[in-house]
């Protein structure tokens, strides 16, 4: 059995909450979320990078209204972790519904974890679907500001 899904607080802590990022295009934000989960998860950003473009192969994870969730499921990783990263302008992303993104939630979590895994996505959709929730991440104005809304 699998271990309870962490909270949205315990899955985005504040040092992984970023407002302001730049990225040219979706390979580029792509590259620029590796970096950072590279850091924080002692991975190497090569891999990471290949693991969240082979998930985005698959189908956008851009779920539309400027949203986008980037996962992956890698080895290497013992728990889940999860990155708020706020555009300082939208990039195109192939969105379902075509429009460019400016708020990423990225979730990586262990491979053999796919109950964690999906319980995650499904979480974070959810709050984020929310049109307040996403109208005040944007308003946001300094990174703790938006973890308080998207952990609520």
């Amino acid at each position: 059995m699998s271990p309870p899904s962490p909270s949205l607080a315990e899955l985005v802590p504040p040092a992984r909450v970023l407002a302001g990022q730049r990225a040219a295009d979706k390979t580029a934000l792509l590259r620029l979320l590796a970096g950072l989960a590279a850091q924080a998860a002692g991975i190497d950003q090569a891999s990471l990078a290949v693991a969240l473009a082979a998930r985005e192969s698959l189908g956008s994870t851009g779920i539309g209204a400027g949203l986008a969730l980037p996962h992956a499921r890698l080895a290497a990783l013992a728990a889940p972790m999860g990155w708020l990263v706020r555009l300082a302008r939208p990039v195109a992303f192939e969105a379902v519904d075509g429009a460019p993104v400016d708020l990423i939630v990225m979730l990586l979590s262990p491979e053999a974890d796919n109950a964690g895994h999906l319980a995650a996505l499904a979480a974070v959709s959810r709050r984020l679907r929310q049109p307040e929730v996403a109208a005040a991440i944007r308003a946001a104005p300094d990174a703790a500001s938006m973890r308080a809304a998207l952990v609520g």
